[in-house]
């Protein structure tokens, strides 16, 4: 007898797949969780130093990436300017993924390569931060953001995935989630950038 399509499965049968998966999806997003935590200490206390160093002597952050990192720019760049976890004066953070006009006629007269080292080039100034997101690390256009950074005198972070190396050369702190898993990346990126927008924060309340 053949096997039953999954839509005409048994309650029990579709259960214990769900299950399957639900646990499976828990376990990647654990490992890389448990993996990232091991090497953070730091990465995430250079990070930190960079950023409170940055808003304390008048600078601003610049963040950048593609797809979900693109999302995670502009949620860090709200947390930063709004407020995460404290009521405290206004903290000067730039998603460069936002401007539709820019990002549309620099693709359209400069190449995708140059969305984001155009704006760096604009908006970046001696002791700012650019924040450059790639679960990949391969990203052209983060990688271009970048180098036009370290050209531009800005301090530089990386937030990649295990196979960020290309990353390593232009950043003065990377942050490497060792997971080879897109979404596991990105969920880590997102928890990264929380801690550090609270972090932040403290820092600069004392």
């Amino acid at each position: 007898m053949a096997a039953q399509p999954a839509e005409n499965a048994s309650p029990t049968t579709r259960e214990t797949t769900l299950e399957a998966f639900l646990r499976r999806e828990a376990d990647e997003h654990r490992d890389a969780f448990e993996s990232l935590l091991a090497g953070l200490t730091a990465p995430f206390e250079q990070t930190l130093a960079l950023w409170e160093a940055a808003v304390r002597a008048g600078g601003k952050l610049l963040l950048f990436g593609n797809g979900g990192s693109a999302a995670d720019a502009q949620h860090l760049a709200a947390e930063l300017v709004v407020r995460y976890h404290s009521d405290r004066p206004a903290i000067a953070a730039i998603a460069l993924t936002t401007d539709t006009s820019t990002l549309t006629a620099g693709a359209n007269d400069l190449g995708y390569e140059r969305i984001f080292s155009r704006q760096i080039e604009a908006l970046g100034r001696p002791g700012d931060v650019a924040v450059g997101i790639s679960t990949s690390g391969r990203s052209p256009n983060v990688l271009a953001g970048l180098a036009a950074a370290r050209d531009g005198q800005l301090r530089t972070i990386g937030l990649t995935g295990a196979q960020g190396e290309a990353m390593q050369a232009l950043c003065d702190v990377v942050l490497t989630v060792p997971s080879r898993i897109t979404a596991r990346v990105q969920e880590m990126h997102i928890f990264l950038g929380h801690m550090l927008c609270k972090g932040l924060e403290q820092r600069l309340a004392r």
